[in-house]
This record gives structure tokens, sequence and C-alpha cells, in this order.
């Protein structure tokens, strides 16, 4: 069957067909720079050609704007940056939505956004936008190969832009330094250029260029800026020193502490940028949405730490890095026991490694290579450890000192298509576990945008122990990618020794899956709908070693948006048959077999321009011929009290009965399984008030309950996969509570500078109390002792030549 598969999708034709036909604008040179205040009445703004005729976007497509909210953009530049002038009609000025948020946060507003791409290769665009507020965003935005695209928002520039309402409209003025850019060192520059308006009030979004959404990504259908001439890429180095003061009160008493460091940006060249962050700071990084685990695997979080969230679009390719590694836990912390004298324990075990510094290069050349450099360093990591009859006191060394680094190649063609090149290595000191893992792929669409393959091989090694262990993994797919009806198939597959979890995230390994889809949407209204998605997929899984079936799925997902701008959806999915769960038992080669599950959901979305919205979601799922139920409710209404002022409150809470899950392996190797009701209640609050575009107040509140309560019978697994009745007995149940409250004050003072003050407190509480209620829970959490903080941080931003000019 796997040969087959195969042989199918090697013998995809690669077809080859011509782009559809681009706009052209001038761009003019000035000698004298306007001032940026959104008034265009500076002289350089006239005799300037004019990027007229926007057409629809979303959410139909190609249709002429209306003469009453006509928009036209002119360019233009001189030795040290780009200009934009846009003048955006709207008869009722009233109608233009200025809902205030964060920069890179694009709430209920209209927008104006230019996205350059200096390369005009298609791929790689640079976006900006101004939002009617004045609020700023700025992202790196990329092809993903077929019709699937990425936007990158925590990238982020220095730049400049006003905003004025008029009577007929408002006006956008900005100012982009070349040093926000990456272009070639050429006389003569021919970007690609393609602007962009939204406008919520009437749900609708028009381009300069045409954009056919049927088939291939925006960043294909940019229009082309000519004009510019001997303008020389600037030296772009630029610092952001910065100091911060925490104070922490625990039960352990109270600390203070103090930190100096720098971020620092060079261009190497036109094409590359070192970035390097040295004694950094993580203190007001936000918290992680921890919660309880009972599964087999490790659970994710997202990256919250700047340093790794910025810029960092080609070391994703792959999934090969996941930057939590760094700083993460000891690679040896969960041994620590086992190492024990007797009559030892343990004083101190640090949860946490600290990182010295790191640096990244990453940039793309005019040919379309893609090279990324990672590197990182953390310091040596001890727990302390006391033999309570003589109080003598050792070290344990639980992370040693240790280097991370990544390497990406990536070469891009044909403005759709590429293939990379991926290696992820991490050394530690001494007789520590080193891993190595490099990874080849490829994602190649026709010129047509119609059909896309795409596939991987990555091969990893690990030693440890004085032995190497190597594993490897393979994907191979192949889609239709254009039309109303799209479809594809995808083989995932990795053996049982491939392992890339000291600098990658894995979950599992050692299977074969085969998957396949087909959906149909629409890309023009209908009389009812603005948008509709119905899909429909299907999976069936192996073990990679032994080659032996484990289970299947089918679902089905619908996703509708009606002309007002009510949403909704419905999905189904089940398994049919039994299905084997070869992680559940937590032993190499065991199985837990159970019937298959039927799982049914549904939401709904209204309208977000009005300033009450609601959003709710529900779930149900049963377990075929056995007593196993689920259900879930989300609940989630937002308000907004003025356009600079809005709270989003969210309650969630699910339950799961009667589920069958490991509790315990016993010494004789028995694998114990329970019978449990396991509760999920959250509770969220997000508030921001903002009192100018530069300077806001934020709320971010987070309330997390989880208890479990198991039956008094217990398992034991059979080789079989069935479940016995088993004389084991102890108390499994849990009650685990996690509290998080971040309020915050930011004011960005100057244009790439901020001085953020911070309040947080925290409380976590986990027994085994699971029988409490809501009430009376809080009661028994509120009894701990409560962790308190407060922080300021202040940064500044100096841009070389800037500074080089003031001195």
């Amino acid at each position: 069957m796997r040969k087959s598969f195969f042989l199918i999708l090697f013998c995809f034709p690669y077809l080859l067909f011509s782009q559809s036909t681009k706009r052209t604008l001038k761009a003019k040179r000035t000698t004298s720079s306007p001032k940026i205040d959104g008034i265009l009445n500076d002289i350089v703004w006239q005799n300037v050609d004019i990027a007229k005729g926007f057409v629809m976007k979303d959410p139909g497509s190609g249709d002429l704007e209306p003469e009453n909210r006509k928009s036209t953009v002119k360019v233009i530049y001189d030795d040290d940056a780009i200009y934009f002038a846009a003048e955006l009609k709207d008869s009722n000025p009233n109608d233009i939505s200025r809902q205030f948020s964060s920069r890179d946060q694009i709430g209920q507003t209209d927008y104006f956004q230019v996205n350059i791409n200096p390369n005009n290769d298609g791929l790689n665009d640079t976006e900006f936008i101004v939002m009617s507020t004045g609020v700023q965003a700025d992202a790196k935005a990329k092809n993903d190969g077929g019709n699937s695209r990425r936007k990158d928002f925590s990238w982020s520039a220095v730049w400049y832009s006003q905003v004025t309402i008029t009577d007929d409209g408002w006006v956008v003025e900005m100012k982009i330094p070349y040093s926000a850019l990456r272009f070639a060192n050429t006389k003569v520059q021919n970007w690609g250029i393609n602007f962009f308006r939204k406008m919520h009030k009437h749900n609708e979004e028009y381009s300069w260029n045409l954009i056919d959404k049927t088939k291939g990504s925006y960043t294909q259908y940019s229009g082309d800026l000519k004009g510019i001439e001997n303008v020389k890429p600037p030296v772009r180095l630029n610092f952001s020193p910065y100091a911060s003061l925490s104070l922490t009160n625990n039960e352990d008493g109270t600390e203070f502490e103090k930190s100096i460091g720098m971020d620092l940006k060079y261009g190497i060249n036109e094409s590359f940028t070192l970035d390097a962050t040295l004694i950094p700071d993580f203190g007001q990084t936000a918290f992680d949405e921890q919660v309880l685990n009972l599964g087999p695997f490790e659970q994710r979080y997202s990256e919250k730490r700047s340093f790794f969230t910025e810029g960092t679009e080609l070391f994703g390719k792959g999934g090969l890095f996941y930057s939590r590694r760094i700083g993460n836990t000891p690679v040896n912390a969960d041994e620590l026991e086992d190492n024990l004298a007797e009559n030892e324990e343990i004083i101190d075990s640090p949860d946490k490694v600290n990182m010295l510094n790191a640096l990244k290069v990453s940039g793309r050349t005019k040919k379309g290579l893609g090279i990324g450099v990672f590197n990182a360093i953390t310091e040596k990591t001890s727990a302390t450890i006391e033999n309570i009859t003589t109080g003598e006191i050792r070290k344990e060394v639980t992370e040693p000192f240790a280097n991370y680094s990544v390497l990406v190649l990536d070469q891009q063609f044909n403005k759709n298509s590429s293939v990379s090149l991926i290696n992820t290595n991490v050394l530690r000191n001494g007789s520590f576990r080193d891993a190595n893992v490099i990874g080849a792929l490829f994602d190649i669409s026709d010129k047509n945008n119609k059909y896309n393959i795409d596939g991987h091989y990555k091969l990893s090694s690990v030693r440890e122990n004085g032995e190497t262990l190597t594993g490897n993994s393979t994907k191979l797919g192949i889609s239709k990618t254009f039309g109303n009806l799209q479809y594809g198939i995808d083989y995932f597959g990795s053996n049982d020794t491939y392992d890339i979890s000291d600098l990658g995230f894995q979950r599992r390994n050692n299977y074969s899956n085969y998957r396949g889809y087909i959906s149909y949407r629409i890309f023009e209204p209908t009389e009812y709908f603005n948008s509709m998605r119905i899909s429909l997929r299907g999976g069936v899984d192996y073990l990679f070693k032994p080659n032996e079936y484990t289970g299947n799925n089918v679902e089905v997902d619908a996703f509708f948006v009606l002309k007002n701008k009510f949403a909704f959806g419905l999905n189904t999915e089940t398994g049919l048959g039994d299905q084997k769960d070869y992680y559940e038992p937590r032993v190499d080669g065991r199985f837990f077999k159970q019937n298959g599950v039927l799982e049914t959901g549904a939401w709904v979305s209204t309208d977000y321009r009005k300033k009450f919205a609601l959003d709710v979601r529900g779930g149900y799922a049963l377990q075929y011929d056995t007593d196993t139920r689920f259900h879930s409710l989300n609940i989630s209404p937002r308000y907004r009290f003025s356009d600079k002022f809005e709270v989003i409150y969210s309650i969630r809470f699910s339950k799961l009965i009667n589920e069958l899950g490991y509790v315990n392996e016993l010494d004789n190797g028995d694998i114990i399984f329970g019978k449990r009701d396991v509760e999920n209640m959250t509770n969220t609050i997000a508030g921001k008030l903002s009192f100018n575009t530069k300077s806001s107040v934020s709320l971010s509140f987070r309330y997390y309950w989880s208890p479990v309560t198991y039956e008094d019978d217990f398992y034991s697994l059979n080789t079989d996969g069935n479940l016995d009745d088993h004389t084991y007995f102890d108390n499994h149940n849990i009650n685990y509570n996690i509290w998080n409250l971040d309020l915050s004050y930011s004011w960005e003072f100057a244009p790439g500078s901020q001085l953020v003050a911070l309040y947080r407190n925290s409380l976590f509480k986990e027994d085994e109390l699971s029988h409490l209620d809501f009430g009376k829970n809080l009661e028994n959490l509120f009894k701990e002792p409560i962790a308190n903080n407060i922080s300021l941080k202040f940064i500044y931003y100096l841009d070389y030549n800037k500074l080089k000019t003031w001195l």
C-alpha cells in the first residue's frame, strides 16, 4: 500500500503556465522630504503618478470601488526613505470605524496597508499598516505553498505615519526609512507593490492590483513600483538598551532584582541582518495558559519572549525549532530523585535554565536564497542536595553549559515554490546528552498555482550514555489548490527512534498515517453568504514498526459567514471500529484497545462591528457501546464601551464522564487504569483602555480549575489491549488550580522606545480535594500565599544613522 502511494505522488505532473498581468506605478524622486502630519499640502506631492482604480478583494473579487469611496495613492522617495500619501474618500466620515488597539492588533477599524517586496519575488512581502486611529502594524508575509500564507506580526520596524480625518474621508501619510527594508544595492530598483484598504462598516476590502483568490497567495499579485534609482541601502544598525526593576513578594519573602542589558540589530549587508541579545531579561513575559495534563504527551506553550518571536520566520521551517527548549527545565531534573543516596533530600532544584546570550543571522538574497543562523548559550545549572543525617551539602549538575544552534537554507523559485535544508544541534558540556537533526523539505507549485506537491525527510541523531541512536521521519503530499473544489492526499511517517525533542517539539513517533481531504468553498458572495467552506477529511493510521493498523477517523467541517457578518460552523468527527492507542499505556509495545468516538460541535459568532458581540461554542462526544461521555460549552461576550475601551470575558466549561485512562505502573509490570470524571473550568477577562495611540492600560486575568475524581475500582491492562478488574487501590483524585492576573501600563514615548509598568499576582494549588464545589474550592485556594510582583522596564531605541547625526 505504501509503495503504491509513493508511486502515485512521484508521477505527479509539474505544469507550467504564465502569471497574470501587473499594474505599474512610478515613484518620483524628491530633494526635500515632506512633513509627516497627515496633511498633503507639501509641494513635493504635486505632479506625482497616482495609483487608483482599486478593486474588491473581499467579500467579492474584482468589482471597482464605489464612486463615493475612491482611493488614491502617491509615492515619492529621497536618499533616506520612501513616502506614501493615501487619500481615502468616504462621503460619510462617520462610517469610518475607529476602535483603538495595540500596535500590531487590528480591531474593528478601517485601515490602509502597503505591501512592499523589494526582491519582487512574489513570496516575501513586508507589510506596513496604518489604522484610522493612527495605530501602526507591520508584519512579514510569505507564501507557504499552494494558496496558504502566513503573517509574522512579531516583526517590528521603526517608521512614521500620521492620520487625519477630513470632511470627505481620511488621509494617511507615511515615511518608511530604508533601514526598515532589505533591498539590493543596484542602480535601478524594481519593487513589488500593492495597496489595500479595509472598510469595516461596509465589510469590504479593496486592493490596487487585482488578486485572484481562487489560486495562489495574495503575495503573488503585486504590481510593479518603478522609478527608484540611485538609492543606497543605509547602515542598518540600531541598539535597544534596557533597564528593569522588579520586586517580588511570596511565601519565601521579598526579593528585589535589577537588570540591564541590550538588544542589537545590525545589517551585515543589504540581504542579511544580525540580531543579538546580551544579558536577556524576560521578567515581563506573559504567563502561560497552563492546564492539567493527564495525557501521555507534553503540553506545548507558545513563545512569549520577543527575541524568539521577532524575525524568526526562516527558523520555523520544518517544525524542528521549538524555542521554549532554550531556558526550559534542566535536562536531568527528572532523574534527580533516582540519583539520591540514602538519607539525602533535595533542598533546591531550579526549574529553568538561565540563557547567557543569543544571536541570529537571517535574510534572503536577490536570487531567493534564504539563510538563517541561530545560536544561544545557556549556563550551568545545579541542584542542591543535603544529607539529613550528616548535614553535608553537595551540588548535582542538572544541566551543563550548553549550546543550541539552528542553520536554515531555503531556496525559493517560480514565486511560489521552495526547497529547504534545516539543521538543529544541541551540544552539552561533558557526558550529557547531545542531539542533532537534519531535514530536507520541498514545497513546489506549478506556475499557474493549480497544483502543489510537498514533503520532507528528516534524520535525527541522539548521543547519550556513550551510544548514538538515529531515527527518521517522512512526509509526502499532493493537492489541487485552485478553484471552488480543492482536494489532496498526504502521508506522514516516522520510525520508533526518531527524536527531535532536544530543540524541537515532538508528541510521538513510530507511526504511518495516511490522510485525504476534499473541500468546497466560494470566492464570490451568494444571495445569503459572504463566504462558505465545507470540507471532508479522512485518515487511516498504522504503526511504522510493526506495520500494524491502529485506527481511523472521518471528519466533516462547515464554515459560513452571512451577509450581516453573523458567522457559524458545524463539525462532526468519528473513528469506526476498534482503535488501538499505543501511547496511553506509557510502555513501549503495549496498547489500549477502545471503541471509536463520535464527536460533534457547533459555534456561532455575532458581528464584531457592533458594541456588543457574542461567541458561543458547544460540543458533545460519546464513545460507542460505553458510558463515556463528554460535553463542553464556551461563552464569550465582548463589549466596546467606547472606541478606546473594550472588555472581553470568557467562561469555558467541559466535563469528561467515565473516561478510562492510565493511572500507574506497578513494580511487577502491571499497568493500572482507572475510571474518572474530569472537569475543566476556565474564566478569563481581557480589557484594554487606550489613552491615545501610544499609551494604554491592559488587564489580563485567567483562572483555571480542574477537579479529577476516580471511581473506587481500578483495572489492569492485558497484552491484548483490554482491561480486567484489579485489586489496586489508591487515592489519585486531583484538584488543580491556577490563578494569574496581569495589569500593565505601556507608553511608547518615542518611536521604538517604551516604558512598561506591570503588576502581577499568581496562585497555584494542587491537592486531592476534587469533591469541593466552586465556592469552597476558591476559599481553599486563597488559603495559599499569593505571589505578587511589581516591575518596571525601560527600553530606548537608538538608530545609528540618527546617532551619527547627533554626534
